[in-house]
C-alpha cells in the first residue's frame, strides 16, 4: 500500500525489451546487490501497452512480466512531453519512430512538427511500477524539464536523448556520460523516491 515500507526482492524482472532501460535500470540497481533478469532473456512477450498515462502502461508492463516469470517485476513507462506541441509525443513516444521504433525518425518527427514554433520546452517523464506475485504494485514518478535543441547532439543515451537539454546545463542527455546522467535525470528521479521507500534490512 502507498504509505508502507518497500522490501526490496534479491532478483527482479525488468519489464522492458528495450536494451538501453535495462542496462540503465541494472546499473542503478547494481549497488542494492539485486540481480536483474530482462523480460526478454525470459523470451516474456511484450503486453500492448493500452493505458493512457505513464502509469497504466508502467503497471500493465510490471502486472505481465510478473504473471510470465511468477518473480516480482519492475517496469518503467517514459516518454518526452514537448509543450510546444501539447504535450506530445508523451505516451506514444517510442511510437513516433514507426514499426521500428526509430528515434532518429522521431527526432526528426519532432522538429518538423514543431517548425517555427518558439516553444522549445519539454519535460521527460519516467514512472517506475514494482510489481510482486501478490498482486501488489507501487508506482513512483520522476520527470526533468528543459529545453529541445537540433540537431541532435552526442551518442550516449538512447531515444530522444541527443535533442534534450536539462534546466541548467548545455549539453544535452546524449552528450552526458551515464555516471552523470544516471544521478538526476527522470528514471533516476523515480529510481531515488522507489528506494527512499524501501525497507533495507
Amino acid at each position: 500500500m502507498a504509505g508502507e515500507r518497500l522490501d526490496l526482492p534479491q532478483r527482479l524482472v525488468i519489464a522492458s525489451h528495450n536494451a538501453g532501460k535495462v542496462v540503465e535500470i541494472d546499473d542503478l540497481l547494481d549497488p542494492f546487490g539485486i540481480e536483474v533478469i530482462g523480460a526478454a532473456s525470459l523470451n516474456l512477450p511484450e503486453p500492448e501497452e493500452t493505458g493512457d498515462t505513464f502509469e497504466a502502461n508502467a503497471v500493465l508492463k510490471a502486472v505481465a512480466a510478473v504473471e510470465g516469470s511468477g518473480l516480482p517485476a519492475l517496469s518503467d513507462d517514459s516518454g518526452l512531453s514537448v509543450w510546444g506541441l501539447d504535450g506530445k509525443p508523451g505516451i506514444h513516444s517510442a511510437r513516433w519512430g514507426g514499426p521500428s521504433m526509430d528515434f532518429n525518425a522521431a527526432m526528426a518527427r519532432v522538429e518538423q512538427e514543431l517548425g517555427d514554433n518558439p516553444d522549445r520546452s519539454a519535460s521527460f517523464f519516467c514512472v517506475l511500477s514494482l510489481a510482486w506475485p501478490d498482486g501488489s504494485v507501487r508506482s513512483f514518478e520522476g520527470r526533468v524539464d528543459g529545453m529541445l535543441e537540433f540537431p541532435p547532439r552526442g551518442d550516449h543515451g538512447f531515444g530522444y536523448d541527443p535533442i534534450f537539454v536539462p534546466d541548467g546545463d548545455t549539453r544535452t542527455f546524449g552528450e552526458m556520460e551515464m555516471a552523470e546522467k544516471k544521478t538526476f535525470n527522470h528514471r533516476a528521479r523515480a529510481f531515488a523516491k522507489l528506494i527512499g521507500a524501501a525497507d533495507f534490512h
